[in-house]
């Protein structure tokens, strides 16, 4: 296995030269993916619809396609959900990623191509390995297997010639790599792919005990779930005396900072890697290139066509998009996309931050529908993370999950936040937890201060502590349990703040 590892970690190598020619030449080769993408779906239903075979510039672009949310496009994907071909992208539709959102219950069915597996989702696997060996040259990762959490997937009812699946975009991926990335994974798609959570945690643990594990990858959440139940059944003390070889973590779907001490606490600091990816149903966007800093290279050759919204610009009826060139350091932006699987300037929903320019580089700041802006304070998720992981900190505390939403004004009742924490370790001053939550807001955050001065629109933030099991006992009451499934971290409503108040 020696030689196999040093082999593949040399190929995976290789792949950083093609990375840096886009890096160098952003813009050149973004303007190519668009015109790719719109000579290749000219003849669909939506290519003659708005005339694709007419535009040669990205303005002309902009002009003639309007921004879609889903709601816009599920007519095209409902139809497509029925076996019709060549309606938002010539080849065949065989794969829909379902996605349950975490802002409405109905399920979103996202096209799933050849094309976007091939050039987007598996390059994404295959290049993040490549930024993982160039960073650590001497690993040995490729010396025992990947253990990931996969979703469910199942035949297309909707489809008359009952040719298609739709299922989780893990479930996807896993049901199609090639025969020999499946020798390096565990554990049996029999058992990866089951549909009933609770049994598939447990039988994940009792199968995967005896491999080497040199490597996991999913949400942060859920694989604490599975570790925690691999301590049980081995009555070991961490992990690594289970996978004495584990050396690394890829992760993504939420923040990570929250839960790196729940992390460090199950496994040693010495000799484990933590990665990032920015991946999602509708492509996979970034990753962490870099092994000092937790920024995301934006992967632009994937096939994808990026657009920006300004947030200053996300409240009007025909918001103004910007591509690449134009966008600012340290701004939030709302991500558009168009792909090679048929979504045109497409709102995935997700807002980001440019921490570099030259090369392209984001940090995940939030979701268009997650947030608190009831008093014009403009908290969003990545503040309420830092806020979350100082107060932690300083109280000796470890966060399991959270969730936070506005207090609105009452006749004498002040407005404020209202915040419901689950911890796996208790903070050891309670009152100090909230007045570092609060602090820490009021120091990233100029509008929340502003809110906070003198208690004049805002007083400071009510938190409850909640049982352990509480976030899991709701998740599973909305029939939400799997890895796509995360709890909302802000709200602006007070829907789920009072569900879960009501389990307490």
């Amino acid at each position: 296995m020696t030689i196999i590892n040093s082999i593949i970690t040399w190929v995976m190598q290789k792949r950083i030269h093609q990375i840096e020619l886009f890096m160098k030449y952003p813009h050149e080769v973004q303007f190519d993916i668009f015109q790719r993408l719109i000579e290749t779906a000219a003849d669909t239903e939506f290519g003659r619809k708005y005339h694709f075979k007419e535009i040669k510039t990205a303005r002309e672009f902009r002009e003639r396609v309007p921004l879609h949310h889903y709601e816009d496009l599920f007519p095209f994907i409902d139809r497509m959900m029925k076996g019709e071909k060549n309606i938002l992208w010539p080849t065949e539709i065989k794969w829909f990623s379902k996605s349950s959102g975490t802002t409405n219950a109905r399920s979103k069915f996202i096209p799933v191509s050849k094309e976007a597996l091939d050039e987007c989702h598996f390059k994404g696997g295959k290049d993040l390995y490549s930024f993982y060996s160039n960073n650590y040259p001497d690993t040995h990762i490729f010396s025992g297997k990947g253990l990931a959490i996969g979703g469910t997937h199942q035949a297309n009812e909707f489809d008359l010639n009952e040719n298609s699946h739709y299922g989780d975009v893990s479930a996807v991926i896993m049901a199609n790599l090639p025969f020999y990335a499946q020798l390096y994974r565990t554990p049996s798609l029999d058992i990866a792919l089951m549909d009933e959570w609770e049994d598939k945690i447990e039988q994940m643990a009792q199968s995967t005990i005896q491999d080497d594990v040199t490597h996991f990858l999913g949400v942060p959440t859920w694989t604490l779930v599975l570790l925690q139940r691999v301590l049980e059944i081995t009555g070991k003390s961490h992990i690594k005396e289970v996978w004495p070889n584990l050396e690394a973590f890829v992760h993504g779907a939420v923040a990570f900072e929250p839960y790196e001490s729940s992390f460090n606490a199950l496994i040693p600091k010495e000799g484990m890697h933590y990665m990032e990816t920015y991946n999602a149903s509708e492509g996979f966007f970034g990753i962490q290139d870099q092994k000092d800093s937790k920024d995301l290279l934006l992967m632009l050759d994937y096939g994808i066509y990026y657009e920006f919204i300004p947030m200053e610009e996300w409240d009007n009826e025909e918001p103004k998009t910007i591509t690449l060139e134009d966008v600012e350091l340290g701004k939030n932006y709302a991500m558009v996309i168009s792909t090679n699987a048929g979504l045109w300037r497409y709102l995935i929903g997700d807002t980001v931050r440019f921490t570099s320019i030259s090369p392209y580089r984001v940090r995940i700041s939030g979701r268009t529908k997650h947030f608190i802006n009831a008093f014009g304070e403009e908290v969003i998720v990545e503040n309420a993370d830092q806020a979350i992981t100082a107060a932690c900190e300083a109280t000796g505390a470890i966060m399991s999950n959270y969730t936070a939403a506005p207090i609105f004004l009452e006749v004498g009742v002040k407005g404020g936040h209202e915040w419901i924490v689950e911890f796996e370790k208790d903070p050891d001053d309670a009152q100090r937890f909230t007045e570092v939550l609060d602090q820490t807001l009021r120091q990233i955050n100029s509008d929340y201060d502003a809110k906070r001065y003198k208690n004049i629109a805002l007083e400071i933030p009510k938190v409850h502590v909640a049982p352990a099991g509480t976030f899991y006992k709701w998740m599973k009451n909305r029939g939400k349990l799997g890895g796509q499934h995360k709890v909302p971290r802000l709200s602006n409503k007070r829907e789920y703040v009072e569900e879960i108040l009501k389990l307490l």
